[in-house]
């Protein structure tokens, strides 16, 4: 059997929407030769739902319960970069779940940069449904800063290129690996 070294075997990423989680989280596990879940994706798969329709007819509750399912069924996998949706961090029991499972990174980038990434995809951030969608970013990122602050590693997207985002985190997940030895 052929050893792969890497630096871990399981990493989630957490952070507010558009601050790249699946761009890096694919190219991270691309890198580390891992398999890749979006953990927004995955829960799409299983209700045959886009998350946009699950808030619409079904409410937020209800996708924050399939959110924690999908959160603990996917802690107990193995060779895996998990990408989280935005608030899935929030819950305290999948923030311990997930630290307890191994290293969560949050990726952040300025308010600014976060609307500008969006933007691009008009009504897929239900969050965002506002007149002032700066004001709702500058706010829920004020509102979830600390608990995003509480991940293992932190890095910054902002005006970055993918491929050093992805350097800078696989740098820091050896650090993570030595400092737990």
């Amino acid at each position: 059997m052929i050893e792969i070294e890497r630096p871990v075997t399981w990493v989630a990423l957490t952070g507010f929407m558009g601050v790249g989680k699946s761009r890096i989280g694919r190219e991270l596990a691309r890198e580390l030769m891992l398999h890749f879940i979006d953990l927004d994706r995955y829960i799409e798969r299983e209700m045959g739902l886009s998350v946009a329709d699950i808030f619409r007819h079904l409410g937020e509750p209800t996708f924050r319960q399939l959110e924690a399912e999908a959160v603990n069924e996917l802690a107990q996998k193995d060779f895996l970069v998990l990408s989280l949706g935005g608030g899935t961090f929030v819950n305290p029991e999948n923030r311990q779940r997930l630290l307890r499972r191994g290293p969560v990174v949050a990726l952040w980038a300025s308010p600014e940069t976060i609307l500008e990434r969006v933007s691009r995809r008009p009504g897929q951030r239900p969050m965002l449904d506002n007149p002032d969608p700066l004001e709702r970013i500058q706010r829920l990122l004020a509102e979830r800063e600390a608990i995003y602050r509480q991940a293992t590693i932190h890095v910054s997207t902002d005006g970055r290129r993918i491929p050093d985002v992805v350097d800078e985190i696989i740098d820091r997940l050896w650090d993570y690996a030595e400092a737990k030895d």
